[in-house]
């Protein structure tokens, strides 16, 4: 029995490894994407500042154990072994929860998922005690602390308000100060802003980074209190006069101190406070070992009092999760994945959005806009017109300070300076929230008030925030419901329980990663090609291999497509429908990108631009077609309708063989770059399209004859029409791309 719980301690501290680093991958996202976003610095420098913050804060954190402590569970009515499946039923689903998350880039909140997980694990164990329970003295009221749960709750949607609020306040404000061009404003007003925002920074690291701090003992946290007023007044001077002494001496850009000085606080808050989720679990259940190993009683009739009290934990444990922690941000690609969902989100510029827009979205940005056009007519004309001069945002200025963020470092500095006073509030005041939604809000707010939501991106921006906040209810709900289940699990099947769930999760893990390597290097080659296509001199290699990569696909896909059809092979007919979803996403990611290559293109050149517009117009027609012939031959299949005759089934395989032959035609121009077979290929067109209309009037006699039913026929018509479809537009691509050749080579 004693090397069973050695076996669980064991792998209770395996598992600690693995969440702090899929912990510190989604919590990231609060300490580096205002430094990162903004590109203040390097982004080894920024790593480098933030691991330093995160030791300094493992290093200063009393490490006080959160599980008990926070009451989600009274462990004096749980016996040893009950807390054992507890324990691991949290952090086996705290690794699976993290590790979705980090890999579809959503970020989300680890004290939130630790919380609901430790409720989930013990209700499903405080239900099985109930229903063993013959007496019936108990209530779950008697095992848990619901309450608990629900401030959390309320904290959720009261910290998401205010974040968004006061972010979107502060930032209108501030941006009605400084402008966008803020560089001119910082030499009047630069020391005073710095003076505040480090202020504001100090005193978050004071109460909320340090707080639980070895040496801020009880005398030193009451002397804070009582001079809290004292100490923001001297520190504002302070700080005022050295930022002011500093830019006469050196000339410091103010927001970028702030932005990095941001950045260590939150990194030493994070580690301070939030280290505990991931390692507080295991250390709990390292503690009720050893407190079980003493007592010599049975496992089963062990109540686990000895939790109850406040375990602090050793200073080696706390410095190791920290250096693996470290270790993570530094190596961690799905920590930038995640990071990255934020700052698409909040950047200033135009580009290809990361959400599509959903029916709330459409209906909050319409309401909006009346709204704003109303109070329009309310504003004088004067007013309102020196009001958007704060607001005008000059892509020329931005290239001529060399600053290439995703947002200006005004921008950044709000963002921490809000986060951080938000939060430091709230801790004083000992409201439950969460770092992750306070800094997520906050950035958000900021973006809408600097007018980055504008009428092209606002509803695609607005959807991808719902999608996170959505994301975040459903956090506390999986984490509840997942651990309860798998609680169940490890009480009903033993050792064999656990084996089956560590071998999930191995599996679940190794699946994600693939797949993120796949989503990132899919996107690694997008950007590579689309910032190919804004290149001149490369654009004509660039195009010429993109088409013959895109035709092959197309080639393939058309063929594959009717094999599974004939043959009625539904699975693999599913396994197709992601491959074309994707081709026709790829073919509209092309498209929208073609405005940035028609803007770099010189003067001289210009007459090709609309040859460049129409090689895309045609390949996404070309997408299309392929669909239309895909979708109704799904349908078919998969409704179980009746398979093609025999007649029929020999012409759309000859159909289907010719188009592979014109189109490895056309392939072969492309890859030859010499238009002189042009001629040739339009007699292959001509003579394809002769075959497809000689098809469609074989048909046309058997519906005359009665000989083709309803189903079938229309599958059939629609079959030969996009195939048609399918040769005009590869020749038009063709055609197109030569005559850009043409103008391009001069």
């Amino acid at each position: 029995m004693e090397k069973y719980y050695i076996f669980i301690v064991g792998i209770l501290f395996i598992l600690a490894i693995s969440d702090l680093i899929v912990g510190v991958t989604n919590d990231a996202v609060n300490f580096l994407n205002s430094a990162i976003g903004s590109k203040v610095t390097s982004r080894r420098f920024i790593l480098i500042i933030a691991t330093i913050g995160i030791i300094v804060g493992a290093t200063f954190s009393s490490g006080m154990m959160e599980v008990a402590r926070k009451g989600i569970f009274n462990p004096a009515e749980f016996f040893f072994r009950d807390l054992m499946i507890i324990f691991l039923a949290v952090m086996l689903t705290d690794i699976i929860l993290l590790d979705l998350f980090n890999t579809f880039g959503l970020p989300t909140s680890t004290t939130v998922s630790i919380v609901f997980e430790l409720l989930g694990a013990s209700v499903g164990l405080a239900t099985i005690k109930l229903i063993n329970d013959p007496e019936g003295i108990h209530t779950l009221g008697t095992y848990i602390n619901s309450s608990k749960a629900l401030a959390i709750i309320s904290g959720i949607l009261l910290s998401i308000v205010i974040a968004f609020t006061v972010g979107a306040l502060i930032m209108y404000l501030t941006r009605l100060l400084f402008s966008f061009n803020y560089e001119r404003n910082m030499k009047y007003f630069g020391s005073l802003w710095g003076g505040i925002a480090i202020t504001a920074i100090s005193y978050f690291i004071l109460i909320k980074g340090a707080k639980g701090s070895s040496f801020m003992n009880e005398n030193v946290t009451e002397w804070i209190r009582s001079n809290t007023l004292m100490l923001l007044l001297f520190s504002f001077i302070g700080w005022t006069i050295l930022l002011q002494l500093l830019t006469w001496t050196f000339k410091i850009n103010i927001p970028r101190i702030i932005i990095l000085v941001g950045t260590f606080s939150l990194a030493m808050a994070f580690a301070g406070n939030d280290l505990i989720n991931f390692i507080g679990v295991p250390l709990a259940g390292f503690e009720s070992f050893k407190a079980w190993m003493a007592s010599g009683v049975d496992p089963d009739a062990l109540p686990m009092t000895a939790l109850a009290a406040k375990i602090k934990t050793p200073t080696i444990f706390l410095l190791s999760a920290g250096i693996i922690m470290a270790f993570a941000l530094w190596f961690s690609k799905k920590s930038r994945t995640v990071s990255q969902t934020e700052i698409n989100l909040a950047r200033q510029d135009e580009g290809t959005e990361s959400f599509r827009s959903l029916g709330l979205a459409r209906s909050i940005v319409r309401l909006s806009t009346s709204i704003s056009d109303g109070f329009s007519k309310l504003v004088p004309k004067k007013t309102s017109a020196w009001l958007n001069s704060r607001f005008e945002y000059n892509k020329t200025d931005k290239k001529k300070t060399g600053h290439n963020g995703s947002f200006d470092l005004l921008r950044a500095s709000i963002n921490m300076v809000v986060a951080s006073i938000l939060i430091a509030f709230g801790t004083s005041l000992k409201l439950p929230l969460s770092t992750t939604y306070v800094t997520f809000m906050v950035a958000m707010g900021t973006s809408l008030s600097d007018r980055a939501w504008g009428r092209e991106s606002a509803v695609y921006r607005i959807s991808g925030v719902m999608v996170v906040i959505t994301g975040w209810f459903l956090t506390a709900l999986a984490a509840f419901t997942v651990s309860m289940l798998i609680a169940f699990l490890i009480n009903w099947a033993g050792l064999v329980g656990i084996i089956i769930m560590i071998v999930s999760i191995l599996l679940i893990v190794f699946s994600s990663d693939r797949a993120h390597k796949n989503r990132l290097q899919k996107t690694k080659d997008e950007k590579a090609e689309a910032e190919a296509t804004e290149n001149e001199d490369t654009i004509i290699d660039t195009t010429r291999n993109m088409l013959i990569k895109q035709i092959l696909t197309l080639s393939s896909l058309y063929d594959k497509t009717i094999i599974a059809f004939l043959k009625e092979r539904l699975r693999d007919l599913r396994n197709l429908k992601k491959e074309i979803k994707s081709f026709d996403s790829s073919a509209k990611t092309k498209k929208d990108n073609v405005h940035k290559f028609i803007r770099k293109l010189d003067d001289t050149k210009l007459d090709a631009g609309p040859y460049y517009v129409q090689i895309h117009d045609y390949l996404r027609e070309s997408a299309h077609s392929l669909s239309y012939v895909f979708n109704p031959a799904f349908r078919h299949v998969d409704n179980n309708h009746p398979p093609l005759n025999p007649d029929q089934q020999e012409d759309v395989k000859e159909l289907s063989l010719e188009l592979g032959e014109y189109l490895n035609f056309v392939i072969a121009i492309l890859k030859s770059n010499n238009f002189e077979n042009i001629d040739e290929s339009i007699t292959k067109q001509s003579k394809l399209i002769g075959s497809i209309e000689s098809v469609r009037k074989k048909q046309i006699k058997r519906i005359k004859k009665g000989a083709a039913g309803t189903k079938v026929t229309l599958l059939y018509l629609d079959l030969l029409t996009e195939t048609k479809n399918l040769v005009l537009q590869s020749g038009n691509i063709l055609k197109a791309y030569r005559d850009f050749c043409n103008i391009m080579n001069g």
